[in-house]
């Protein structure tokens, strides 16, 4: 796949204009009253929902219980209100987005499912619509996002401006749902959990090492320390309220905070500000990948 040539077909236009979105209103879809599939693409039809295969590149990892509940019985009251879309295989069909309703449908005891068919080429193109459909459509975890956003980085080759663009966010909010995937594998699982929030995981990134981090993230659950309490800690220091050292000698200083505080909102990243004996000192700026510092390096030389 990594020689496939990169799609054109969506690049520009945003899904929007390539999935129409079907009206909400109160009454279901009826598969009964929705045309048979003859084959055609950029249709709304009904298909066997024995014949759809899963999706390959689903970025949902964690699918709550409950919430498909919640939503089989939704199906059962209601029906299936928004369609899935597919894409047509030799056998069958391949899912692109709505993974939660199939399931649901599934369990409701459906037998046939409205369905949005689309012309997909490539499994490149597969890859994108997939992630960016489900990115935009889906409520997906801090997590699951982050790791959506690095897989359109590698295998479709976007640039982090590329994805804030196709997903219609700012490209700070992309880099920080980036700089997720640097954390330890048991705050990315709590984060996947639910046990903290992005707004605690951010925190923990301007920590100084994993072992802060770990030792913060262990009051936060364990004690439920909010967003803003942890946010002072850290400025304070970590868990134990000390001062941060820098790596050279001297106390880390609330003026030197305020000025990483600032760099960090002007850049979208995580810089430190060192000062050492004799006045001198040193701005350590962090990067993310190459693209990230092509940025850096972009913004530095305006």
């Amino acid at each position: 796949m990594a020689d496939a040539p990169k799609s054109k077909s969506v690049l520009g236009k945003g899904l929007g204009a390539l999935i129409p979105r079907m009206p909400m209103r109160d009454e279901p879809i009826e598969p009964a009253f929705l045309p048979a599939d003859t084959g055609g693409d950029n249709v709304t039809v009904a298909i066997d929902i024995s014949k759809i295969r899963s999706n390959p590149y689903q970025p949902r990892v964690d699918f709550d219980p409950d919430a498909l509940e919640d939503l089989k019985r939704s199906i059962l009251s209601k029906g299936v209100i928004q369609p899935i879309t597919v894409r047509r295989r030799t056998i069958g069909y391949e899912l692109i987005a709505g993974e939660r309703r199939l399931r649901a449908s599934l369990a409701a005891g459906l037998t046939t499912i409205p369905a949005y068919v689309i012309r997909v080429d490539s499994d490149e193109e597969m890859l994108e619509l997939a992630l960016i459909e489900n990115l935009q459509r889906e409520h997906l975890n801090p997590m699951e996002i982050a790791t959506s956003y690095q897989r359109l980085i590698d295998e479709c080759r976007f640039t982090q401006e590329e994805v804030a663009q196709k997903i219609g966010k700012d490209r700070t909010t992309v880099t920080n749902f980036l700089r997720l995937l640097k954390l330890p594998d048991k705050i990315k699982e709590g984060l996947r959990r639910d046990e903290v929030t992005m707004g605690h995981a951010r925190a923990l990134l301007s920590l100084p090492d994993e072992r802060a981090q770990m030792k913060l993230f262990g009051r936060i659950v364990r004690q439920g320390l909010s967003v803003r309490k942890v946010e002072e800690m850290v400025k304070e220091g970590g868990p134990k309220g000390k001062k941060k050292v820098s790596a050279s000698a001297g106390r880390h200083d609330s003026s030197l905070q305020s000025v990483e505080t600032s760099l960090r909102q002007t850049y979208g990243t995580k810089i430190i500000v060192r000062r050492q004996s004799g006045g001198s000192g040193e701005i350590a700026i962090e990067f993310y990948n190459a693209g990230d510092l092509d940025r850096l390096i972009e913004l530095l030389q305006r």
